[in-house]
């Protein structure tokens, strides 16, 4: 009796354990800043030129619908793998940006990585890039009237600046790559059995450290 009460009072500390060691910092992520963002976020550096990215982005979009409703997901496109112009990969970014607009993101984000990665057919004009948007379910009014805006423009831009500021701080070495609150980078090659499973623990983990 007293045997089964031991067995029975370890396995309330055994998870506790395991969840205060689960990760650990250095390891499953590297704090990268000393203040976290105003608001719970996770933001995804990715190219669509990346395999490793193609690969990534069911999961990713998985991720970002088991989020809590009060964090943000956003998509950071990066201009320098060289299978494209800076400024065709550029018009990519603005693309993405556009078809959020019209809640499209994931269907255009779809499109795009099945036209490079599984058809084999690169992007070499803007037009190319707008009708396969169009075809993806972006209007071409909306398209049309948005893809050369300030905001939209402004949006990429900034996308840009983030990516120098990381690559300068030698934060941003690769993609797919995941930072939770401006101020956690989560590093993904560490992380063992169910990536989906463990990174939405880790994301968790993470945004719960800031609460």
């Amino acid at each position: 009796m007293r045997k089964l009460f031991i067995i029975i009072l370890l396995s309330f500390f055994i998870p506790l354990a395991l969840s205060a060691d689960e990760f650990k910092h250095g390891h499953h992520y590297d704090v990268i800043a000393a203040s976290s963002s105003e608001k719970p976020e996770v933001v995804e550096f990715f190219s669509f030129y990346c395999p490793h990215c193609a690969n990534f982005e069911p999961i990713a979009q998985r991720i970002e619908q088991q989020l809590p409703k009060n964090v943000s997901f956003t998509k950071m496109h990066v201009d320098f793998i060289r299978a494209a112009s800076p400024a065709l990969q550029n018009n990519l970014a603005r693309a993405v940006l556009v078809a959020d607009l019209e809640g499209k993101k994931h269907q255009v984000v779809d499109a795009i990585f099945e036209q490079i990665h599984k058809k084999r057919q690169n992007f070499t004009s803007p037009e190319q890039i707008r009708q396969l948007a169009i075809s993806a379910g972006v209007t071409p009014e909306s398209y049309d009237a948005n893809i050369e805006s300030f905001g939209v423009i402004n949006a990429a831009d900034y996308m840009k600046q983030q990516q120098t500021m990381y690559t300068e701080q030698r934060v941003l070495k690769g993609v797919p790559m995941l930072i939770v609150n401006g101020k956690y980078r989560i590093n993904l090659e560490n992380l063992d059995g169910d990536l989906e499973a463990e990174l939405a623990k880790l994301i968790q983990f993470l945004i719960s450290k800031d609460d």
